[in-house]
């Protein structure tokens, strides 16, 4: 069947040594639509982002933008406003009619860790073609904060996925009146699900959240280390109103509470770059399940956004993206926040795992 592969078919490429790894996998990363990816033991600090390019591999290229070595096994820093490339664990072989997309995983997105996957022969930012046969890297831009990195972590995911699964608007409504993908705001459907700001808090006034500009290192592995005060400004309003500064980083909320029935996935993506002066920065897979079973509701979606040239206002109820909600090949084993523990199920404004 087209769509995306679910957890047992990428278990089935690792047996089959399509999907292969210089250290054995490990059960964590199997997703129940995605498979995550492990971060090498070097990393390239560039001095600039670069695609391969076609019929050029990354290896070959690295003597034009490299400007040194370090090795991670020990655990580096990666300094904010600097471009690394990390060798991945894992390399892959795809089959003929499966196609891979990347994303950044959630924690990753909401650090403001610009991270995307690059490749031999690539000419585009976390795709890989039907028949590409070779290693993954993963690019790192830290934006916001320096992080402290180690061999093994997982920064960003792998999609696969066989044929035209897409739900166009008609079966998407359709799929919405048999099972709610909101809860109490009525469904946009135009390209997708979209979804909308909130800026009018249920109880008092906090909204989001502003990246400090001068904060201290994050090591990614210290879960609830951090006090958030030392990293974030609270943003705080009554109006349903906040301004964007430029170039800030920001973590908001979707009004919308969304749900990701068992045979479907979803990823995010813009509503219209000519909306405003914003970029909604997302770490944009949604797996299976993902909102399923929070008191039938749903959860909503943590908007990472970050200001361009000049002053933006947003304000509560504005569109600013959109879900593409896709079929799975088949309904996985496993389903988001039931069968795997979560961070983010049933969520709604809430920083990285690592703040408290």
């Amino acid at each position: 069947m087209n769509g995306v592969l679910p957890d047992r078919q990428i278990r089935a490429m690792i047996d089959g040594g399509a999907i292969a790894a210089d250290h054995p996998f490990i059960p964590e990363q199997i997703q129940p639509a995605s498979l995550d990816l492990r971060l090498g033991h070097k990393a390239y600090r560039l001095r600039a982002s670069f695609l391969a390019g076609r019929d050029r591999r990354i290896a070959d290229r690295l003597a034009d933008f490299q400007m040194h070595q370090m090795d991670l096994s020990d655990g580096a820093v990666l300094e904010r406003g600097c471009v690394y490339l990390v060798p991945l664990m894992e390399r892959i072989t795809l089959p003929k009619g499966v196609q891979a997309v990347a994303n950044a995983k959630s924690s990753t997105g909401r650090l403001d860790l610009l991270t995307r996957l690059v490749t031999d022969d690539g000419t585009e930012f976390d795709r890989l073609p039907e028949g590409y046969d070779g290693p993954l890297y993963a690019e790192i831009c830290p934006r916001s904060f320096s992080v402290l990195v180690r061999p093994g972590m997982r920064l960003n995911q792998l999609r696969l996925r066989q044929g035209q699964a897409v739900l166009d608007d008609t079966d998407l409504a359709a799929l919405h009146a048999d099972q709610p993908l909101t809860g109490d705001t009525p469904a946009l459907i135009d390209q997708g699900l979209g979804f909308s700001v909130d800026l009018r808090a249920a109880t008092g006034d906090l909204v989001g959240y502003r990246a400090r500009p001068h904060s201290g290192v994050v090591d990614l592995d210290r879960i609830g280390a951090y006090d958030a005060r030392d990293f974030w400004d609270e943003l705080r309003t009554s109006d349903g109103r906040l301004i964007l500064d430029p170039g800030a980083f920001y973590i908001l909320v979707s009004r919308e509470s969304v749900s990701i029935p068992a045979d479907y996935a979803a990823e995010m993506a813009p509503y219209l770059a000519m909306v405003g002066e914003f970029r909604v920065h997302y770490a944009g897979f949604f797996d299976p399940g993902f909102g399923i079973g929070h008191q039938g509701r749903g959860a909503r979606g943590v908007l990472e956004v970050r200001c361009h040239e000049a002053p933006f206002v947003l304000e509560h109820g504005q569109v600013v993206g959109r879900l593409i909600y896709e079929r799975m090949a088949a309904r996985p084993d496993r389903l988001y926040g039931q069968d795997i523990a979560s961070n983010y199920q049933g969520q709604g404004l809430k920083l990285a795992k690592q703040f408290r």
